[in-house]
């Protein structure tokens, strides 16, 4: 059996964690089954965003009269941004050379899977089709092997095929936008593509089982994102269940089922993207081999310090039921890092939080929020002061083009404690929304902070000593500190401030 100080399953946001390891010169594996990067890379974010940039450009010089710019015969090219979307997966590539180049990590193309609570097993398949099976050990083992689409099966679905993020970004990319497409699932990916594909020219179906769209968000944003969406030619048709599926005429053709009148029709599509949320790859990792607890679908329970039920064994990114976002798996990944190689004292050490994880859907215009919506605030018992800003009512608004007399609104709303003054969320709808939310996402993050137990019976002697001891961290005002541990989310502009202390260097006097 092979030993290291650290083994890390999948390459995600894992990887802040082995170049923490390897800067102490320890010894490390790096265990992938696919391609190198994680999610955000290959399959999630960062394409997707490449895609909606141009959409949204697209979108923003169509509308451009309105402000007096006129753009005739603007168009995408489909093979200049396809040329883009692959410049950014094929950087999986390069990622892989440079860790297989690494003097202190070993690299294992395979799944990775447990036999006990420290052995962890690789099975790799050599050139003959034969399966290389290695075993090896470590004193630090970390799990961040994400998720993937929940494909929820119905009749004809596997028959008569359908695509997902993780297929579309792969064999299924098109040589071409579709003419039509349905779209099943209205949350942030289902939202996201829909209303590009729409904006490049498809007839586009989104069919959603809730009552709205983007339902975490808070109750005044659903209503316009539905009224963008159909603004843009997004036939949006809600509160519809799946039925059944069939080909015909070189078409697929979905029957769907109101949930409440039971009143059955059928759209059409030239594909169909399944977007009805995420399960976990716990499934692969044969827990059932060790003591590691995960909760009812799957998701591996950790605890404010990201430590599972086994001591040694640290579960980040996707693969722990949290937030499905790569800006909290990178949030998770510096506190752990911080924590096991960087922290010199107690009063150092950090944990996570996870009531002010931004989050944003890159529709057309962009939904962004941080904190509580107002029908949760009031849930909680709060006494609410709720302020509304609509982009029209500013300068900048009404130069972008926003009106006060527009039938579709954009605005920031922010939420407050009345009694305290604290703000207890914020939430915009408009051009850069994602960008807007920053300012009160660090405003919140800054004061005294005292340990808060997340599931308090995975404990090991460190987490209960820090808990005993009820250690405070405090970011104040000012300081790169409170910068360096307030997310940012990602993909947006607001990296290109934050980020700048990943660049910091001694000035020359």
């Amino acid at each position: 059996m092979k030993k290291y100080d650290v083994i890390v399953i999948g390459t995600g946001a894992g990887n802040t964690i082995i170049e923490e390891a390897t800067k102490k010169g320890l010894k490390c594996a790096q265990i992938e089954k696919g391609k190198f990067g994680g999610t955000c890379l290959t399959r999630g974010c960062i394409p997707t965003k490449v895609m909606v940039t141009a959409a949204e450009e697209l979108r923003r010089a169509k509308e451009g009269s309105k402000i007096g710019v006129l753009a005739d015969n603007v168009r995408v090219d489909w093979e200049t941004l396809s040329k883009r979307v692959w410049n950014k997966i094929d950087e999986s590539i390069e990622l892989r050379e440079f860790y297989l180049a690494e003097e202190n990590v070993d690299v294992y193309e395979g799944t990775g899977y447990f036999l006990s609570d420290k052995v962890v097993a690789v099975d790799i398949r050599r050139e003959d089709g034969s399966i290389d099976k290695i075993e090896m050990t470590a004193d630090k083992i970390f799990i961040n092997v994400g998720g993937r689409t929940n494909v929820v099966e119905f009749p004809g679905l596997k028959e008569t095929g359908y695509i997902t993020s993780e297929s579309f970004f792969g064999d299924k990319y098109p040589d071409k936008p579709y003419e039509e497409l349905i779209v099943m699932g209205g949350g942030a990916i289902g939202t996201e593509f829909a209303s590009t594909f729409a904006s490049l020219g498809t007839k586009v179906t989104l069919v959603q089982r809730n009552v709205r769209l983007l339902p975490k968000e808070d109750e005044d944003i659903s209503p316009l994102v539905k009224g963008y969406m159909e603004e843009i030619g997004v036939n949006v048709l809600l509160n519809k269940v799946a039925v059944s599926l069939k080909a015909e005429n070189g078409k697929k053709i979905l029957t769907i089922e109101d949930k409440t009148t039971g009143e059955q029709m059928e759209v059409r599509g030239d594909e169909i993207l399944l977007a009805s949320g995420i399960v976990p790859n716990s499934d692969s990792l044969h827990l059932e081999n060790t003591n590691i607890q995960t909760d009812d679908r799957g998701w591996i329970r950790t605890n404010e310090f990201l430590e599972t039920s086994v001591e040694g064994v640290w579960a980040i990114g996707d693969i722990n039921g949290k937030q499905q976002f790569r800006h909290k798996a990178n949030y998770e990944a510096d506190i752990v890092a911080h924590n096991l190689f960087i922290s010199e004292s107690i009063d150092d050490i950090r944990w996570a939080r996870y009531d002010l994880v931004p989050a944003v859907t890159f529709c057309y215009p962009e939904v962004a929020h941080v904190g509580m919506t107002e029908k949760e605030a009031r849930e909680k018992g709060y006494t609410l002061e709720i302020g509304l800003n609509r982009y029209a009512m500013t300068a900048k608004g009404y130069a972008m083009g926003f009106d006060m007399e527009d039938d579709l609104d954009a605005f920031a709303k922010m939420i407050v404690d009345k009694e305290s003054g604290d703000i207890l969320g914020m939430h915009v709808i408009g051009p850069m929304a994602s960008t807007l939310i920053q300012p009160y996402l660090l405003h919140m993050n800054l004061g005294k902070h005292r340990i808060a137990p997340i599931n308090e019976d995975i404990e090991t002697p460190f987490s209960r000593k820090m808990r005993n001891m009820q250690v405070k961290r405090k970011l104040k005002p000012h300081r790169l500190r409170s910068i360096r541990e307030t997310m940012v989310p990602h993909p947006t502009l607001s990296e290109v401030s934050v980020w700048t202390f990943y660049n910091m260097k001694d000035a020359e006097k």
